[in-house]
């Protein structure tokens, strides 16, 4: 029994040093950390397990006709009906029970959408933009600060991509694996990862200076094993398939944290690498932006070399944080970091360009915007007014709210996408979809006037030419 003097004291007062000591167990030795990892990989295997099917492969749910026609196709739901009983060469669908309503794969459901689009109202969009002969978007999904819903905003935006009908690339640049892990990859080793297009874009380099050596009489510089085999290594083989029919993958594991080492020791011996435009000219030269129409790339929280990579090669950079003062702060300092940086880099390369007579790098963004995630309009709305005040047009005047469906999709290991709204109450579904497809509104007016833009621009150009 507690004495008066020590009843409703915190719990920090009085502690008893033996019995601390009983609590403390033994020491943890380096063989300890990898005991703690194994338990977390036992898990880690055990969850994911749950969203997976009897043979171990993840497959996607089905999408009902009331969701089809209120969140992917614009048609009336009576009218949908008539089309696929006009039309029975169309996907039909299936039904649980005799009678019942019918379910479709959402490959079923892009072949409707595709229906709609050659048959429908000309006046509807059941077919999402994209002007011809424009080449895919690229968006960096970035942060220093760890929580702030960065792999989540990325992955939902994926998602909601493929829902509208986008043919999707997914690029998990975080050592840590985060997004791999939520589309099901499977990644051996760092061979399996981004890691040979960065080896062979300094390759190449280095061939291409071996040549200069050799035409100025010097020695060349050898390849070594990784070079020569990363030099037969594209793009395509890097990526694996999805649960989603439209959204492909290239994944991540420990073993890519290596390039972080390795890049600056490529960047010593061949100072005339452009080592920021690796995944730029790598998918540019193994043609994967014209096999995708939007590329996510999900960066470490840290700007190291990966992430500068992620960074030059996006179109649109999106930045979430929360609304607080800490992560408002830490996100001022993450700008200011990329400023210096890519500074650096321009006023580097900008010397020898003006000496040699060559045109200056400039680096350039479609669009940059920070997001705020997890948002408690309750509590948070006049800091978030305050945040809006100074970062203007910079910060996306949507709020992602934080609902109910977000905690319980991630609990069953799943994308609020995946999720099937039958295990929800239906106004809590509604209320946290209406949240991301609320962002993806947002992030897609950003995808569409930079498309646009750059539609113009071309025009213009011809113009000029046949002038």
């Amino acid at each position: 029994m507690k004495s008066d003097a020590q009843a409703g004291k915190p719990p920090y007062f009085n502690i008893d040093p033996d019995q601390a000591l009983r609590m403390l167990g033994d020491p943890t030795t380096t063989a300890g950390f990898g005991s703690i990892a194994k338990a977390c990989e036992a898990g880690r295997t055990d969850l994911a397990s749950r969203g997976l099917e009897a043979d171990g492969s993840r497959q996607l749910r089905l999408f009902s006709t009331w969701e089809i026609t209120k969140y992917l196709i614009p048609v009336a739901t009576g009218h949908f009906r008539r089309v696929l009983k006009q039309n029975p060469d169309l996907p039909q669908g299936s039904s649980e029970t005799p009678g019942g309503a019918k379910w479709f794969t959402l490959d079923e459901v892009l072949r409707l959408r595709a229906h709609f689009g050659q048959e429908g109202s000309k006046a509807k969009e059941y077919l999402p933009y994209r002007p011809a002969g424009q080449p895919a978007k690229l968006v960096a999904v970035a942060n220093f600060k760890g929580g702030v819903g960065k792999t989540s905003t990325a992955a939902h935006l994926a998602m909601s991509a493929a829902l509208d009908g986008y043919k999707v690339l997914v690029v998990d640049l975080d050592s840590q694996g985060s997004m791999t892990s939520v589309f099901g990859g499977k990644v051996d080793d760092e061979w399996q990862t981004v890691f040979p297009l960065l080896a062979r874009h300094y390759a190449q380099h280095l061939r291409s200076d071996n040549q200069r050596r050799l035409d100025r009489g010097e020695a060349p510089l050898p390849l070594d094993d990784t070079l020569t085999d990363a030099l037969e290594v594209k793009a395509q083989d890097l990526v694996q398939n999805t649960h989603w029919p439209n959204i492909d993958l290239i994944g991540a594991q420990l073993n890519l944290y290596w390039a972080e080492f390795q890049i600056p020791v490529w960047r010593m011996q061949g100072r005339g690498w452009k080592l920021w435009e690796a995944l730029t000219d790598s998918f540019e030269a193994d043609g994967i932006l014209d096999q995708y129409d939007v590329i996510f790339i999900d960066t470490p929280p840290a700007l190291g070399y990966l992430t500068i990579n992620g960074l030059a090669a996006a179109d649109i950079l999106l930045v979430p944080m929360g609304a607080s003062f800490l992560e408002f702060d830490s996100t001022g300092r993450f700008f200011d970091m990329l400023h210096s940086t890519f500074g650096s880099i321009e006023e580097a390369e900008n010397m020898a360009a003006r000496a040699l007579g060559r045109d200056e790098l400039a680096f350039q963004w479609d669009a940059v915007r920070a997001v705020v995630t997890r948002y408690d309009g309750t509590q948070q709305a006049e800091l978030a007014a305050l945040m809006q005040a100074y970062l203007g047009q910079t910060l996306s005047p949507h709020r992602q709210d934080f609902t109910a469906l977000i905690g319980q999709a991630g609990e069953q290991v799943q994308g609020i996408y995946e999720a099937d709204y039958r295990d929800f109450n239906r106004e809590t579904y509604v209320r946290g979809r209406e949240a991301f497809d609320a962002t993806y509104a947002a992030f897609k007016q950003l995808l569409i006037g930079s498309w646009r833009r750059d539609e113009l621009a071309e025009n213009d150009t011809g113009q000029e030419a046949a002038e």
